[in-house]
């Protein structure tokens, strides 16, 4: 019975979310403390059900209970036990109950580092917490059930899809969820202070610190993401615009922007209409991704399948948000639409011209995700929608972003003195403009490469001028504080992502090849030499195994074995073999046997120079460091506060103002 135990948990952990999204809101309506106080128990009553149905499931993959449905689509007797726990997110029911308990686990962590807000405010965060948690429980019991039995039990299950039986997939959908469930927070926030008729910018304070971390979480969810698809799939590349992989970009955009505007919100009190929208968008992407994902309307290596009820219900769910939360915004809005003027050469404009051009950016690339539904739609045709257009555009509306980020910190509040900027913009510009020379000497004239290290060097550069000024005029103790320090490490995160992905992309060589053993292939100054192929059994897959010795002027430099896997089913994967460096990858991938009965061993093989393109998930790592150290900061430490904006209730309600 164990399976039904977790089932009775979710259903207890769906009534005490609709406690906890309900009662509050009275409570903070009616200003009844006794309602306002459920907020807190009911949180975490519903993530101990939800973590105990979510530990019933795991235990189920573990002892093989091929009894549920679920367990016997997505296991066998031959799967490695840590896959076991990876099928336990491998495909759509796990996965949503996955989303559920990472929101449970922000909204606990709201609650208990929450203590210090006004007990309305706070009640009415908690709240829409658990309205969020509602929907999202609904769909799981309703449409999505884990638990489902499979009568009579078979002896054996199917398999976890091969694609994801990679130790990338143990860590990328928590991390990613992390990611993408995190801005709830972020919208809880922003929902409450329209509730509130907040008309101060404390409530951003708050937020902050929230934000950042799920930015930051969501940056290393999509590095895992990439890491895994160039390490799995055998194709060499680290990111194709797949429609799966935008569905995890768009909310990365818009959280970016949110972080910026966060920021002009809090120090300022400018941008506050803007601020509550972007947080609203940040949120409805992040349920857009998990349509995208679930509803089967769209096609990738990432989604899973669906029958159209999940579809119509997200869809539904995700119209209520985003209806529910704009119509709020509509009405709401224009009494919090206030601050500070400010001058066109001052911080704020430059952080509202990057702030428009990630939200372009994260509308671009939603047309082109969105667009070959439109066309079915309308009776087009099936369009296809890839790099080409995200190639062109993507990287045009991130120029301004680039050519501005160096001064966005010797830029003031306010209003800024020009000379400052002329003279950082000659330093600037003498020392891209010198690399850009010396690297047109080693690219070979490429200029997509040269463009790169020039790119690089004007944001990098920048960076390190402002540290440097940081050293200079400001007393030891106030240097860099940790909100400084993040963002100077997630700027310069950029400047090594841009040089990685540019170098990358324009000094890659590739080279498809059919050889027979002992034949060799010279590729980015590498010999690369195939010396046959083997079979060789692992844990749950048998494989054919080729063998490659690269030597670089008669010298060894890796012996790579990349594989063609068959699973029990039948599945047939390709395996990589990638000889990682600081400056290159060498990248050889298995193809098919070339000759009929293999007589000499022939093989079809895939090899790839990449250069610098471990600097792109170096860059990432780096920025999303930069989130979490200026989530650190201790400026945004809770003191117990009340806004003017709120009623006080009772005479016990009345806090010192911070």
């Amino acid at each position: 019975m164990t399976p039904e135990l977790g089932q009775l948990a979710l259903i207890l952990a769906l009534l005490l979310a609709l406690a906890q999204g309900v009662l509050p809101l009275i409570g903070a309506w009616r200003g009844n403390r006794a309602l306002m106080a459920v907020a807190r128990p009911a949180a975490a009553g519903q993530a101990v059900f939800v973590a105990i149905a979510f530990g019933i499931l795991v235990w189920a993959f573990l002892r093989f209970d091929f009894s549920v449905q679920y367990v016997a689509d997505n296991s066998n007797l031959e799967l490695p036990w840590y896959y076991r726990i990876a099928a336990v997110w491998g495909a759509h029911e796990g996965s949503l109950l996955l989303w559920i308990m990472i929101l449970n686990v922000w909204t606990v962590a709201l609650a208990a580092f929450s203590q210090k807000l006004p007990e309305i405010f706070a009640s009415r965060v908690l709240a829409v917490m658990g309205l969020v948690a509602v929907g999202f429980l609904a769909f799981i019991i309703f449409t999505s059930n884990p638990f489902g039995r499979l009568l009579p039990m078979p002896g054996d299950g199917a398999d976890l899809n091969p694609v994801l039986q990679d130790p990338g997939m143990t860590v990328h959908p928590p991390v990613l969820y992390m990611g993408y469930v995190g801005f709830s927070v972020a919208f809880a926030f922003s929902i409450a202070a329209l509730l509130g008729g907040e008309l101060e910018q404390a409530w951003v304070r708050w937020a902050r610190p929230w934000t950042n971390v799920a930015w930051a979480f969501l940056t290393c969810g999509i590095v895992a993401g990439s890491w895994w698809a160039y390490a799995e799939l055998g194709w060499g590349g680290w990111w194709f615009w797949d429609p799966v992989e935008n569905a995890s970009f768009m909310p990365w955009l818009v959280g970016l922007g949110l972080i910026h505007a966060q920021a002009i919100t809090e120090k300022r009190g400018s941008l506050r209409a803007w601020t509550i929208l972007l947080s609203i968008f940040a949120f409805s992407l992040s349920l857009l991704g998990t349509f995208l994902v679930r509803s089967g309307v769209l096609t990738s290596v990432h989604a899973f399948a669906s029958d159209p009820r999940r579809g119509v219900f997200i869809l539904a769910f995700l119209t209520i948000i985003v209806g529910g939360s704009l119509l709020l915004y509509a009405l709401r809005a224009p009494k919090v639409a206030a601050g500070k003027p400010f001058n066109v050469l001052s911080r704020e404009t430059a952080m509202l011209i990057g702030n428009l051009m990630f939200a372009v950016a994260a509308a671009m690339v939603l047309l082109g995700t969105l667009f070959p539904l439109i066309g079915d739609a309308l009776n087009l045709g099936r369009i296809s929608v890839g790099p080409p257009y995200f190639g062109f555009l993507f990287p045009l509306l991130m120029l301004p972003v680039v050519l501005l980020l160096p001064f966005g910190p010797f830029l003031r509040w306010g209003k800024s003195d020009a000379g400052m900027l002329k003279s950082m913009l000659l330093r600037v510009t003498i020392a891209a403009l010198a690399c850009a020379i010396v690297a047109a000497f080693f690219v070979d004239g490429h200029l997509k490469a040269i463009m790169g290290v020039a790119a690089a060097v004007w944001i990098g550069v920048g960076v390190l001028l402002y540290a440097y000024k940081r050293w200079r005029e400001v007393p030891s103790g106030r240097r860099y504080p940790a909100e400084m320090a993040g963002m100077l490490l997630a700027h310069f995160g950029v400047a090594v992502f841009v040089v990685g992905v540019l170098l990358s992309e324009s000094l890659s060589v590739t080279s498809d090849v059919r050889m027979a053993p002992g034949q060799t292939q010279h590729i980015g100054g590498y010999d690369f030499r195939f010396d046959g192929a083997h079979r060789t059994t692992g844990p749950n897959w048998r494989a054919d195994q080729g063998v490659v010795t690269v030597t670089r002027d008669g010298k060894n430099i890796a012996v790579m074995h990349p594989q063609k896997r068959t699973y029990p089913r039948g599945q047939v994967q390709t395996e990589s073999a990638v000889d990682a460096g600081i400056t290159r990858d060498l990248y050889v991938a298995l193809g098919e046997p070339m000759d009929a009965g293999n007589i000499e061993g022939a093989w079809s093989l895939r090899l790839y120079y990449k250069p610098f393109v471990r600097w792109i998930w170096a860059g990432g790592l780096l920025m999303m460091l930069g989130g979490f150290v200026c989530a650190a900061d201790k400026r945004f430490r809770l003191k117990r506060t009340v806004t003017r904006a709120e009623p006080v209730v009772e005479p016990r309600l009345q806090e010192t103002r911070a």
